[in-house]
């Protein structure tokens, strides 16, 4: 119980993303000469509204994990934050400078699914598509879970499938195309290395430096 005290405090980096999001709604209302990057490939893959479920599941599949993460390893943590920050801000210079929109289907209906996805539409304009934070952020925690010791089986199951789930369920449900997906997961990859391998060689060196001194 005196860990978890101990490591609260450090949900309170978690605010960051709120902040990011108002960015993001910022960037969102600007349209200036948004560029289709969809493919024949993308337009082959059918709209299936059914993904909208797993893709409004992202907002607790990343909130849950963090916090998990935080109190399972709070480096890791830590480390899964700062990568995702800095990722986003890299997606928010290129939407400035090069949005991209999405083709949306004409929604026919009323079912549920169909009013949750006009809901997603209403929120989220087609605009700075490439990269998709969705599939950046969701890709971060699955390769950050990598580092987690000690989990069960149905928990690193659990986390992959669903956010496999989630990273399809943009293609599927139209908020994104291809190109944006493997545009995220390219830069998460490349800044993934960085954070989880160079800084740990860093934060051991320091801490073994720390540990010679006070011997």
């Amino acid at each position: 119980m005196e860990k978890v005290i101990k490591k609260t405090p450090y949900l309170l980096f978690l605010l960051v993303i709120p902040l990011l999001a108002s960015v993001y709604q910022f960037l969102n209302t600007r349209s200036h000469k948004a560029v289709d990057i969809s493919t024949s490939i993308d337009q082959a893959i059918p709209f299936l509204p059914i993904f909208i479920i797993p893709y409004i599941l992202w907002y607790a599949y990343i909130f849950c994990y963090l916090i998990y993460f935080c109190f399972k390893d709070t480096k890791v943590y830590l480390k899964t934050l700062l990568l995702i920050v800095i990722a986003e801000l890299i997606c928010f210079v290129i939407y400035f400078f090069f949005q991209t929109t999405v083709p949306r289907p004409v929604l026919v209906g009323d079912h549920i699914l169909t009013q949750l996805v006009q809901w997603i539409y209403t929120k989220d304009r087609p605009f700075n598509c490439f990269p998709s934070i969705h599939v950046l952020t969701t890709f971060a925690v699955m390769l950050a879970s990598l580092h987690i010791k000690n989990k069960h089986l149905l928990n690193t199951l659990f986390i992959h499938f669903l956010g496999s789930c989630i990273i399809i369920s943009t293609l599927f449900v139209k908020q994104h195309v291809i190109f944006d997906m493997i545009g995220s997961m390219f830069l998460v990859t490349f800044l993934y290395g960085i954070s989880f391998e160079l800084l740990t060689f860093r934060v051991k060196e320091k801490s073994e430096t720390v540990y010679v001194k006070n011997k």
